[in-house]
């Protein structure tokens, strides 16, 4: 009886729910616990209805446009489905060891089905997707982008940072917007990486400045992601942050412009440069933290102009993390601010074979006493901070 069907159906739709989890941990880090009874809707309606339609459509070409209607609704539901998050979880990347473990639980689950042995698999999965929250120590990545920058700040109990976003070159008028609408940095590297760090939401987006290789997935971020706060740099907001600033009042996100410091459970981020240059570049957020005693400086694209400033106005000695400035631009990172700053480690955001030419020789050879990591070499390039301890990896994409 139908019943009897609808019980059948659903246990077989859960089983391949089981057995597909790790696969979707790892292709995807997200869990969908409507899956299972969303199947039994689908199962159904796709063997009953559209695939017999579908044969008969060979057959009796004039009902086409049924079957494709019929298509059409069946995409539909799963749109509507698809936006009910509510029973999504976001599931951190787990070690080969992990999914290992995941399979031997589900196959013990599998051989006796009981709600005691199910509610202990979901506790565990709630365990693995709120593993963060048990993190003490900061990590900072930089996330290869291109020619570009996004720098990624996990600091301690899950807080998030997250300074700019990367974009893809501009186009102007019909080619930028068809390049752009093509192409979604955000959807394809950084949303797809913060959910394999188990990250839910980003609670500080800080746009070093205007520029599109800076912010120009910032839109794509706040509409795909969840952002709490959003914070400018100093000057007029040119016409992209103004595009940005029209999306956020529409989703009442809180933005805020030339802060000077920045308190995350005790973790304070201080922004040097306030004052109001005359182009975008100058007009940089440079960020200056201490975390576990290791300093880390931030450049943005500010050139040797703002560093003259920043070495007379403040105390920047023997920085352990430099975001060099400008992609390692030859207008910024003289030798007099990197003697000044003698960075132990410094980290350049650049894209291969850029036309550019960045980064340039002659700041390679100012940066020649600090250990230098590229993006286009290293790719993505983390630095875990754990207390007296610095661990360095890459990961070339």
């Amino acid at each position: 009886n139908s019943n009897n069907y609808i019980k059948t159906t659903f246990k077989i739709s859960f089983i391949a729910f089981l057995l597909s989890l790790p696969i979707n941990i790892l292709v995807s880090n997200q869990i969908n616990f409507l899956s299972p009874f969303i199947n039994v809707l689908f199962v159904p309606l796709v063997t009953f209805i559209i695939f017999p339609f579908s044969l008969i459509s060979f057959i009796i070409p004039f009902i086409s446009p049924i079957t494709q209607l019929l298509f059409k609704l069946l995409e539909n539901i799963s749109l509507i489905l698809s936006k009910i998050t509510f029973f999504t979880i976001v599931v951190k990347t787990p070690p080969i060891y992990f999914i290992i473990l995941y399979y031997l639980i589900i196959i013990w689950v599998i051989k006796k089905l009981s709600f005691k042995r199910v509610l202990l698999l979901i506790f565990l999965l709630l365990l693995h997707s709120n593993i963060n929250n048990f993190r003490k120590y900061p990590i900072l990545t930089m996330i290869d982008v291109g020619q570009g920058d996004s720098v990624l700040i996990e600091l301690p109990n899950n807080k998030i940072v997250l300074v700019d976003t990367g974009g893809t070159m501009t186009y102007k008028d019909e080619e930028w917007q068809k390049r752009r609408n093509q192409y979604s940095l955000a959807n394809s590297i950084i949303i797809p990486y913060l959910k394999s760090r188990g990250i839910k939401k980003i609670d500080y987006l800080i746009l070093t400045h205007g520029d599109y290789d800076h912010m120009g997935e910032a839109i794509n971020l706040v509409n795909n992601f969840k952002v709490e706060k959003i914070i400018f740099n100093c000057g007029g907001y040119n016409d992209l942050e103004q595009e940005l600033i029209k999306v956020l009042d529409k989703k009442k996100i809180k933005y805020y412009s030339c802060i000077k410091q920045l308190n995350i459970d005790n973790n304070n981020l201080y922004f040097l440069n306030n004052g109001d240059y005359d182009n975008e570049n100058n007009n940089s957020n440079v960020i200056y933290t201490e975390l576990n005693n290791y300093k880390l400086l931030l450049m943005g694209d500010a050139s040797v102009e703002v560093e003259e400033d920043l070495i007379e106005k403040y105390n920047l000695q023997d920085i352990d993390i430099l975001k060099v400035g400008h992609h390692g631009s030859k207008t910024s990172s003289s030798n007099e601010f990197i003697n000044e700053v003698n960075p132990k480690y410094s980290i350049i955001s650049v894209g291969k074979n850029n036309r550019y030419g960045h980064p340039n020789d002659e700041v390679l050879d100012n940066l020649k006493y600090s250990k230098i990591y590229r993006t286009d070499q290293n790719g993505s390039i983390m630095f875990k901070i754990k207390n007296d301890k610095l661990e360095i990896e890459v990961c070339i994409s």
